[in-house]
């Protein structure tokens, strides 16, 4: 049996640090409000689920045998993270149904290009897997707990943004805002690029 202690604080580091699902939480917090956030929340917590119960069944192999998988992946994600730096720096609080707000569907698929979320699956699949398991219910056991772990974690960042949303009524420190947002996404995506 996998110890829980290393396995959840492994998963809050991860969950609670800065990082591209964070800062874009923030993001959309501020911007469109907890509401407006919540389907980014959701997307990524199904997305981060599925993203582990599939690396723990084998996909974290594959990166072994192929480097070159992981390497596409790293760029495609980070031409993705350079989007949404685009698409969040344009955010505006005045326009909070405009389609630069994040959907389940494009939270749960980023997902799949996020270095983070992969570096994550990775290690609970090769560090945390309980060993003599059945391999379903091992993924399913780590996913879970990922999960219970990084959904309180998601709406803080999300609350973060919600709790600085009044200081952002003024066009120019909204604009401010969302182009340090979208800076420091720029520079994530960059930083994974190395």
């Amino acid at each position: 049996m996998t110890e829980l202690l290393p396995l959840m604080s492994y998963c809050l580091v991860m969950s609670g640090t800065p990082g591209p699902n964070n800062v874009m939480l923030a993001t959309s917090g501020a911007n469109f409000g907890y509401r407006g956030a919540q389907p980014a929340i959701f997307g990524i917590q199904f997305g981060v689920f599925v993203q582990t119960v599939v690396t723990c069944l084998g996909l974290g192999s594959v990166f072994v045998a192929y480097p070159i998988t992981q390497q596409v992946l790293r760029i495609a994600g980070s031409l993705y993270l350079m989007y949404l730096a685009y698409k969040l720096s344009g955010a505006s609080i005045s326009e909070a149904h405009a389609p630069q707000q994040v959907s389940f569907t494009q939270a749960a698929i980023f997902q799949a290009l996020n270095p983070k979320s992969w570096v994550k699956a990775v290690t609970l699949a090769s560090v945390f897997m309980p060993a003599g398991a059945n391999a379903i219910n091992g993924a399913l056991m780590l996913a879970i707990i990922g999960t219970f772990i990084g959904t309180p974690c998601n709406i803080m960042w999300a609350l973060f943004g919600v709790s600085i949303r009044n200081l952002l009524k003024d066009p120019r420190k909204q604009r401010a805002f969302n182009l340090t947002m979208g800076a420091i996404l720029l520079m994530l995506a960059i930083l994974f690029l190395r």
